[in-house]
C-alpha cells in the first residue's frame, strides 16, 4: 500500500474518520457505529462533511 491520510472529525460526540477512496472521494468510517450518539448521524450530514473536506483539499 501508499501513502494515505484519514481525517478525524467528531460529530455529535462520535468520531468518525474520513478517507479518500481510489477515486480520491472521501468516505466516512465510524469508529463505534454502536455508540448511542452514532444513530443521530444522518448520512447526508456526513456527504455534506466529505464534500467540504474533498473542496478544501482539492483548493490547495
Amino acid at each position: 500500500m501508499g501513502y494515505t491520510h484519514k481525517i478525524e472529525v467528531d460529530v455529535f460526540g462520535t468520531l468518525v474518520h474520513f478517507e479518500p477512496d481510489e477515486e480520491r472521494n472521501y468516505r466516512a468510517i465510524l469508529l463505534d457505529p454502536t455508540a448511542e450518539s452514532s444513530t443521530e448521524i444522518k448520512p447526508g450530514l456526513l456527504q455534506a462533511i466529505a464534500t467540504y473536506l474533498e473542496e478544501q483539499i482539492k483548493s490547495k
